[in-house]
């Protein structure tokens, strides 16, 4: 077992892939989550919005645990019976869909990709400037952050960006050679910025116009993060496809393609995999997520949101709000990075998105106790000196 002592050793045979805090979690619980040290911490990390029911909630543990005792994994040469449980209820959910699994968010848009290039027979795909899609080749060729991008290039050809919220910029980075328009309903990463209902609905009159595919990352928005299972519900405007991962199975790896049982067919068999798609387990887990995610759950979220959304407005340094539901964004008047050490060291886990914005992803079963209690931490250090 890994041990405070040789943490640090350790580490060194991982790949520097992230700026990882000098912290090792063992346990986590609801809200809750305590190191090797025993310490404990108030998380509205979540795992980036991932976990979403909070840590070993009972549904998708006992799910998970009865599968393991079931079946583990079978090949996608064949069903199996909760991967055909999910595709059910995610397409109840969207109103008619079929679904492709995979193993992450980063995944789920590389089939999209592939999905709309086959669908259309068009290459291009416009997305906008602060996007992130994921890190994989494709997924970083439409992601709208250039210093993302620069060390890897040449990426996928054919990828134009728009600026948020303006229907002018997308139509001009559209054109004949259009087969995507790729848009997070929350721009994640880029600053937890909410893309208006005009906006949305102009991409899907330019997405038929063009007769492209007009697809929502909904990777960190869905699943009720945002106070409806998917986002764009709250716009009002049907995608033909749609990305799920992070809050899907609570914390276990899974991703997902969703295509409109209205959209152009863009798959048949050879043309995509993912040899751990539709793992059994994961599946049942994520079953027991979507169950749980009900109306009692998103008014809840609803109300949770709105409670963090005017505390933080209140706090000093803060100078905007911005999100949906338990998805929101606080920019400051200063940089972030120091901020969320400190609350770390205070006892409270909190995330940025971008140099001045604190980003918060607490579960969505995070309550009115807790709300307050990360409210008074942040007060604490954003206070002046």
């Amino acid at each position: 077992m890994t041990t405070p002592s040789n943490t640090v050793s350790l580490g060194a045979t991982v790949l520097p892939t992230y700026a990882r805090a000098d912290v090792t979690f063992v346990r986590g619980d609801g809200c809750r989550l305590w190191d090797a040290d025993g310490r404990e911490y108030l998380d509205f990390v979540g795992g980036i919005a991932v976990v979403g029911l909070g840590h070993g909630h009972p549904g998708p543990l006992a799910a998970a645990h009865a599968q393991l005792d079931r079946l583990w994994h079978v090949s996608n040469l064949y069903w199996s019976e909760p991967m055909l449980e999910l595709a059910a209820k995610l397409s109840a959910r969207f109103g008619g869909a079929q679904a492709f699994f995979c193993n992450s968010g980063a995944e789920a848009i590389e089939a999209a990709l592939k999905y709309a290039r086959k669908a259309t027979g068009k290459p291009g795909v416009v997305a906008l400037d602060g996007s992130f899609h994921g890190r994989t080749t494709g997924a970083l060729a439409a992601t709208g952050q250039p210093g993302k991008r620069a060390a890897f290039e040449p990426l996928l050809p054919g990828v134009t960006f728009a600026a948020p919220n303006d229907a002018e910029s997308l139509a001009r980075a559209a054109g004949d050679r259009t087969g995507l328009i790729l848009l997070e309903p929350v721009l994640g990463e880029g600053g937890i910025r909410p893309l208006e209902p005009g906006f949305l609905a102009a991409a899907r009159g330019l997405a038929d116009e063009l007769g492209a595919l007009l697809a929502f990352d909904e990777v960190q928005t869905g699943v009720g993060r945002t106070g409806t299972f998917f986002a764009f519900e709250q716009a009002g405007v049907e995608p033909d496809l749609v990305t799920l991962a992070k809050g899907l199975a609570n914390g276990l790896p899974i991703g997902c393609l969703l295509a409109a049982d209205a959209a152009p067919r863009g798959f048949e068999p050879g043309d995509h995999a993912s040899t751990f798609g539709g793992n059994p387990v994961a599946c049942a887990a994520a079953c027991a997520v979507v169950d749980a995610v009900d109306e009692e759950l998103l008014e809840s979220v609803r109300a949770a949101g709105s409670r963090l959304a005017a505390g933080l407005a209140g706090l000093p340094g803060v100078t905007e709000v911005r999100g949906r539901g338990l998805l929101l964004g606080a920019e400051l008047d200063r940089p972030v990075a120091p901020i969320v050490d400190a609350c770390r060291a205070a006892g409270l886990l909190v995330l940025s998105a971008g140099e001045t914005v604190l980003r918060l992803t607490p579960p969505l079963t995070v309550g009115p106790a807790d709300l307050d209690r990360a409210l008074a931490t942040l007060a604490e250090v954003l206070a002046p000196a």
